[in-house]
């Protein structure tokens, strides 16, 4: 009791307060009494929620001093081991990097860049096998050149995708060196064949001539599918790289994407592209940018044109106005208009370069997608039927696989 008088006593001022704020004089006492248990509660709530977010405390680090006087006591040890070590023989010298003209290990040697060579070999391999690979099949175990021997030849050649017109000019020079006759000795068949490509492709071969204009102006055609965006975006990659200043012109306004395809390539090149909205005239694509080459003193002018059939009339008649467009705002424009082709297609790769030559008077062609076909034959047959210089061949899907052409080195490729 002693203590609850004093702990009324304690809370005296509180009734009081508790008075002048109008509580009636029974209930103060119980009034007081709750306010004091209210403020226990939060006071012991207060002090749960501190040890709760009290950090624990860090483990205790060694002294310095110790942890010195430990690794001081092991270094006696582990010299007295090395010491034994090296009494055994067993101590092994730490490496050290090679001195001067010592040999390198073998992991860290560089490959060896592949040549030009290598890499026409490598991108012609299916027709290589295709056409090289059954003329030697052919030949071997043969002892002489006879009738069956030039008749298998013969089919060889077709099935290779040579036409029928190279096909019998080929086996006429064959016949006609060696002869039918037991002395010939069949081996020299593949060596005449070989001469006789090389001197076909270099009779048209003629290196396209960036200097003959300035800008340059270079119409781009083809059929659908055939690669021409890509070809355009690597041309403008391979020129830039020798210091020509290049404009590309978007004429394929019909085909989704294709000036944004342009574009990206153009980016990659470094290099100003012209375009319009997709579906705009082509025509007027082709006015902007003989213009914009013309006012940026640009070297070269690559003009992208939409896809078409070859038997499209009308589509061949707007390259004909492309054309007059050119040629108004740049004189002699376009100097060059490169047919692009498919090498997968064979034989309808030549009936393509057929009629787009008398359409719009194409004197050059790109040849792409060698390194994934078995017929490359082709590109006999399209320079020796219809006169047309091969500018490019594709033999990968890489920006630096364009490679100009070199009708010595695409024949030693296939024979070699």
């Amino acid at each position: 009791m002693d203590y609850f008088a004093q702990l009324i006593n304690w809370l005296q001022p509180l009734t009081d307060l508790l008075g002048r704020l109008g509580i009636a004089e029974q209930q103060r006492q119980s009034y007081a009494l709750g306010i004091l248990f209210l403020l226990v509660t939060l006071l012991v709530l207060l002090l749960i929620v501190l040890l709760l977010r009290r950090p624990a405390r860090p483990k205790a680090e060694r002294p310095q001093d110790e942890t010195i006087s430990e690794s001081t006591d092991e270094a006696p040890a582990a010299e007295e081991a090395v010491a034994e070590e090296a009494a055994d023989g067993a101590v092994e010298e730490p490496s050290r990097p090679a001195a001067a003209g010592e040999p390198v290990a073998a992991e860290t040697e560089e490959p060896e860049p592949v040549s030009l060579l290598q890499r026409m070999r490598q991108g012609l391999a299916k027709t290589q096998a295709g056409l090289v690979g059954r003329i030697d099949s052919l030949l071997s175990g043969r002892a002489r050149v006879d009738d069956d021997l030039l008749e298998e030849l013969e089919e060889v050649l077709i099935t290779a995708d040579l036409g029928m017109q190279t096909t019998r000019q080929l086996v006429d020079a064959v016949e006609e060196r060696l002869g039918r006759s037991e002395a010939a000795d069949p081996q020299l068949v593949r060596q005449v064949l070989k001469q006789e490509m090389i001197s076909r492709l270099a009779a048209v071969d003629s290196p396209l001539d960036l200097e003959q204009a300035r800008p340059m102006v270079i119409m781009v055609v083809g059929v659908n599918g055939v690669g021409k965006t890509t070809t355009i975006g690597k041309l403008a990659r391979l020129w830039t790289s020798r210091g020509k200043k290049v404009v590309l012109g978007a004429g394929d306004t019909f085909r989704a994407a294709a000036a944004e395809q342009l574009a990206i390539w153009g980016e990659r090149a470094g290099v100003d592209v012209i375009r319009h909205a997709e579906g705009a005239d082509p025509g007027a694509v082709a006015f902007d940018a003989a213009r914009a080459a013309v006012a940026r003193k640009a070297d070269i002018l690559l003009l992208d044109t939409a896809g078409r059939l070859h038997t499209k009339a009308n589509l061949m008649e707007e390259l004909k106005k492309i054309r007059r467009i050119l040629e108004r705002e740049i004189p002699g424009a376009p100097h060059e208009t490169l047919l692009v082709l498919d090498a997968t297609t064979g034989q309808n790769a030549l009936i393509q370069a057929r009629l787009f030559k008398e359409a719009v008077e194409v004197n050059g062609l790109v040849l792409t997608k060698l390194d994934g076909t078995a017929r490359g034959g082709i590109i006999v047959a399209i320079a020796n039927d219809l006169g047309l210089p091969v500018r490019f061949v594709g033999i990968g899907e890489g920006a630096d696989d364009l490679r100009p052409f070199d009708p010595e080195m695409f024949v030693r490729a296939l024979f070699e």
